[in-house]
């Protein structure tokens, strides 16, 4: 019999990547998803014949495969599938080819690999053949993966979809900002494998990095380290110093995959400047490429606990200045991490699912800038022993708040002890909506409960050991003791704070009996001071003081108007706009202070987007933007990008000039879809004077041809 020789294989790229869900990534290679068959068709010389003809089968990963190692697997063509393992069965022989279904384990190192057969007959020596190449990913379809997610409308938006909202602000003021993950643009699939082959776990011994890429716990922890760049070359340098001279503000972006391109165009070098709501929007494509169930969460006022003594000192003077402090602690006004789904084997029972993972550099694990995976249910228990970082991520959902008056530079007095006032509205993207969604549930018992208090006491008995747990300070958190106060202190605000006009405020002040003065009036003077708030929880110089006095009768209530005038904080605020009114009241009588405080969001102007017919691949599509310039100002040096996956390639960026106050700006284009289903274009319109006006249009775009 004549030797059998392999003339062609046909990988079928088309039907495996739509069965494996991968077809967005493109149809011109294979790309599957462990634990579920692909199909091959190999064309030989003359038929095979399954008694005398042998084939081997060979797929090799990373730099020096090893079948030790698990990057190198040999497996032979049998009937019938042996279970778990990597095979190749069910084969039909027709003419001169043969049909074969080859089969990767659940548990297999994910990674591009390279597949090749060894032909032999009887005894004879082997040839070898190489077929092609192939990506392995997670696979959350099969019940046998560490991610498997059993809901398909989940799987549609934490795996599939490509674009989203990160929500920031302020937890009374939450603001939605739409992001392009784009995780299926042609090239990000290669730049997530270069950013895993960047890691200083893959410099150090690359075999063995490989070989525990089949472990989503240490992928999704080399990816939260690689997104920054603290200790290695990843994505995104942070910074927080508001001077973004020597790149593009954390503002600017509109998605992830101009970051990832350009990081990968110049060779790795981190891309300036990422925040919080950068670095986890990043991650959120990097996981959903490979194959994870990933979402974006915000946590509004958020604890950044250093020390792990589960409080942050905060310091206001006389004047109601809100003080900045060496200390590394801080409250953000908001923080943003991720959260991946998988099963924890390394943990005991109970605390599988939803996984914090925070890709912004705050604190090192295990000596690198990285945090997670931790459990949300074991944040939620208290748990606080369990791997990765759990203490760290508890702190900033849990920690109280303890605030100081500090006269002559010594902390005199406590105004105030918050138990419940960090850890606010934990939100997400609503499943299948456009809205955010509270899950702060799902991070701790409701606040002032019974079982919130015991939750926190077994935490802080845990991070404290137990020659701090029986401090005084313990003691008063136990008691979550308040003091009596003679007065009730309220800020309103008269109207909605818009960016460029006047804040009217009232001050609400209500007589109240107490120990020290059941009876009888009090005489106030309470002292204001706004000053600009930044994201990372401090503040700048004061932009505007006032003094008022009063005399308060037993059981009165009172109002009085406050007014901050656009003049004094024209120029004074951060990119965020967000403004803090304190007021500490001090009684005459007595000399004890009281405080009031009120945090402002104002509104930048709205644009608005409209597209004039049905949108469908290959198919003019035309958009239309409008800005109105509500402010007092105009905006000068306007520029336009738009950005999204399936409907823009890269980037369109537009120069747009002044807009003076009170005008409109309409500006129309034309674009041509590229890819069919659900896509989203963001517009975001910069300018000197405020740096984010973004707006987002749900289209759907119907297949060429499409009736």
């Amino acid at each position: 019999v004549a030797t059998l020789q392999l003339e062609s294989a046909d990988l079928q790229s088309s039907r495996n990547n739509l069965e494996h869900h991968t077809q967005e990534m493109g149809v011109k290679r294979l790309t599957v998803r462990r634990g579920q068959l692909f199909y091959l068709r190999l064309s030989f010389s003359r038929p095979f014949q399954s008694q005398s003809d042998h084939i081997t089968f060979v797929a090799e990963t990373g730099p020096k495969p090893s079948e030790l190692l698990g990057t190198r697997a040999t497996f032979f063509l049998t009937r019938v599938r042996p279970g778990n393992v990597w095979s190749a069965s069910d084969f039909i022989i027709d003419s001169n080819s043969l049909h074969v279904s080859l089969f990767t384990p659940a548990n297999a190192v994910i990674g591009h690999y390279i597949l090749k057969i060894e032909l032999s007959q009887g005894q004879g020596h082997s040839v070898t053949y190489p077929l092609g190449t192939f990506i392995l990913l997670f696979n959350p379809w099969s019940p046998e993966d560490d991610v498997y997610l059993p809901s398909e409308i989940l799987l549609q938006e934490y795996v599939m979809q490509d674009y989203g909202f990160v929500y920031k602000g302020h937890e009374r003021f939450i603001t939605s900002w739409p992001w392009n993950y784009g995780q299926f643009e042609e090239d990000i699939i290669d730049i997530c494998f270069e950013i895993l082959n960047k890691s200083l776990h893959y410099l150090k011994n690359p075999a063995k990095d490989c070989s525990q890429r089949n472990d989503v716990v240490y992928v999704c922890r080399v990816v939260s380290a690689m997104i920054n760049s603290n200790d290695d070359n990843g994505v995104l340098q942070g910074n927080w110093s508001e001077d973004y001279s020597k790149g593009v503000s954390p503002l600017e972006w509109n998605g992830s995959v101009a970051i990832l391109r350009q990081w990968s165009a110049r060779g790795g070098q981190p891309v300036k400047y990422g925040q919080c709501w950068v670095f986890a929007s990043v991650m959120c494509t990097v996981m959903r490429c490979l194959g994870v169930p990933t979402r974006v969460v915000s946590n509004f006022r958020s604890a950044h606990n250093v020390d792990r003594n589960l409080t942050i000192d905060t310091y206001y003077d006389q004047n109601a200045e809100m003080l900045s402090t060496q200390k590394r602690d801080k409250i953000w006004n908001f923080h943003v991490w991720n959260e991946c789904w998988m099963i924890r084997k390394d943990l005991p029972p109970g605390y599988n699912g939803w996984q914090v993972l925070d890709p912004t550099p705050q604190q090192t694990s295990s000596g690198l800038f990285c945090c997670g995976p931790a459990s949300v249910k074991a944040i939620r228990e208290g748990d606080v022993h369990l791997a990765y970082d759990t203490p760290f991520v508890y702190a900033e959902v849990n920690a109280d708040e303890v605030i100081w008056l500090l006269r002559d530079g010594q902390a005199q007095e406590i105004l105030a002890h918050n138990t419940s006032s960090i850890g606010k509205e934990i939100s997400t993207k609503m499943v299948g909506s456009d809205q955010h969604q509270s899950i702060t549930s799902s991070y701790k018992y409701p606040e002032g409960s019974p079982e919130e208090r015991a939750v926190f006491m077994k935490a802080s008995r845990k991070m404290l050991g137990p020659q701090r747990a029986s401090s005084p300070f313990l003691d008063l958190l136990e008691s979550g003791g308040l003091r009596d106060e003679p007065a009730q202190l309220q800020l309103h605000l008269a109207r909605i704070p818009e960016w460029g006009q006047d804040l009217q405020l009232l001050l609400h002040i209500r007589r109240v009996p107490d120990s020290t003065h059941p009876q009888g009036p009090i005489g106030l003077v309470v002292r204001f001071c706004a000053q600009a708030l930044l994201h990372g929880g401090g503040t700048r110089k004061p932009l505007w003081r006032h003094t008022v006095r009063l005399n308060l009768d037993f059981g009165k209530e009172t109002q009085w108007p406050l007014l901050l005038p656009y003049s004094n904080y024209r120029s004074k605020l951060t990119d965020e706009k967000l403004i803090r009114v304190s007021g500490i009241a001090e009684v005459e009588e007595t000399g004890r202070s009281m405080l009031v405080l009120k945090d402002i969001s104002l509104e930048p102007p709205h644009l608005s987007i409209e597209v004039s017919e049905r949108a469908e691949v290959g198919k003019v599509l035309r958009v239309h933007v409008t800005l109105t310039n509500t402010l007092m100002v105009a905006l000068s040096s306007c520029t336009m990008v738009l950005e999204g996956s399936g409907l823009v390639s890269g980037q369109i960026t537009k120069d747009l000039g002044t807009l003076v106050a009170g005008h409109t700006l309409q500006i129309q284009l034309d674009l041509y879809p590229t890819k069919a289903g659900p896509r989203q274009l963001q517009v975001l319109i910069s300018s000197n004077e405020v740096k984010e006006i973004k707006g987002y249009k749900d289209i759907f775009v119907t297949a060429a041809g499409a009736p």
